[in-house]
């Protein structure tokens, strides 16, 4: 007789696990273990994992390194046939692609959770777990990156935005491209600050030098349109560079690629021309933490500049 397959289950908390105390406000209170009481494996094993119980909000890049860690240690299980990692929705696509970065996959790696939490009627938590067991027990899985199974689809890492507050479906792709391999960055980004600064008209470069005098490692522009600001942000784009701190641009628009072509003193092309990055698909998130893995694993500018023209010239280094 054929022995079942074995899938660690990750809690970390977030609204898949959360119920509404008398106040009203939901906060995890599930464990991993309570979570998979009553689901339907269909003849797969499964192995709790209480790792923390936090929304994702509240999660800092130490808190995702330790679930990558967490991840790296379940697939270096040879009993392991796959990992699921049940997680807010707020931070899940930077999570999701810090983990996928960090690891060279022989095993699938799902990421799911729950626009609903545990006692709401329509709950949609037990389905998404159901379905992410099933996809982590499929060794089709295996080569195919970190994904995200969630609403009924099943999504790469890479370009994964958070598109609806309040729909199941609730995630999408920000660019149409092949999920690049994982670079297998293992550096830890525990100790590293990159922040995030939001573009609008008639800002300034105020935040920016916040930034720099914070001590900020690197940091990401939510810029707009395809990759735009003013001259004032150039200014401050070029004290970074003047500085040795990476700045990389993404935008504010959800769907689509970048490309760094307007000047007039404050645009695209200008920002690169003062040293800046441009993200062709990654928008701030997890442009992020695509930046905090590269900073982490010492890439010089040219490193930079090419993983975030969608990675590929990178994954082949």
């Amino acid at each position: 007789m054929e022995s079942k397959k074995l899938v660690a289950v990750l809690a970390t908390g977030g609204t898949i696990a959360s119920k509404r105390d008398e106040s009203g406000a939901a906060k995890p209170s599930l464990t991993g273990e309570s979570l998979l009481c009553g689901i339907s494996t269909d003849n797969v094993a499964v192995k709790p994992v209480e790792l923390m119980a936090k929304d994702s909000s509240s999660l800092t890049i130490s808190d995702m390194q330790d679930i990558s860690d967490a991840v790296g240690k379940e697939l270096a299980d040879p009993t392991i046939s796959g990992v699921v990692i049940l997680h807010g929705t707020d931070a899940m696509e930077e999570s999701a692609l810090l983990v996928h970065l960090q690891h060279a996959l022989t095993k699938p790696v799902i990421f799911t959770g729950a626009q609903f939490t545990a006692d709401h009627p329509e709950s949609d938590g037990p389905g998404n777990l159901a379905a992410a067991i099933a996809a982590a027990a499929n060794a089709a899985n295996s080569h195919k990156g970190v994904l995200l199974c969630f609403g009924g689809k099943l999504l790469p890492a890479w370009g994964l935005y958070k598109r609806s507050a309040d729909e199941r479906d609730a995630f999408d792709l920000s660019g149409q491209v092949d999920c690049p391999d994982s670079p297998g960055f293992s550096q830890n980004v525990s100790n590293l600050r990159v922040d995030i600064v939001a573009i609008y008209p008639g800002c300034d470069a105020t935040h920016i030098d916040a930034s720099l005098k914070a001590g900020a490692n690197g940091i990401v522009l939510a810029a707009l349109g395809s990759g735009n600001a003013n001259p004032r942000i150039v200014e401050g784009v070029k004290r970074c560079t003047e500085n040795n701190v990476p700045v990389v641009v993404s935008s504010r628009v959800p769907v689509g690629g970048l490309v760094a072509g307007y000047g007039g003193g404050g645009g695209g092309h200008d920002m690169g021309a003062v040293g800046a990055v441009h993200s062709r698909t990654l928008r701030a998130g997890q442009a992020r933490i695509l930046l905090a893995a590269l900073i982490a694993s010492s890439k010089n500018r040219e490193d930079i500049k090419n993983a975030f023209n969608d990675f590929h010239k990178m994954a082949k280094t």
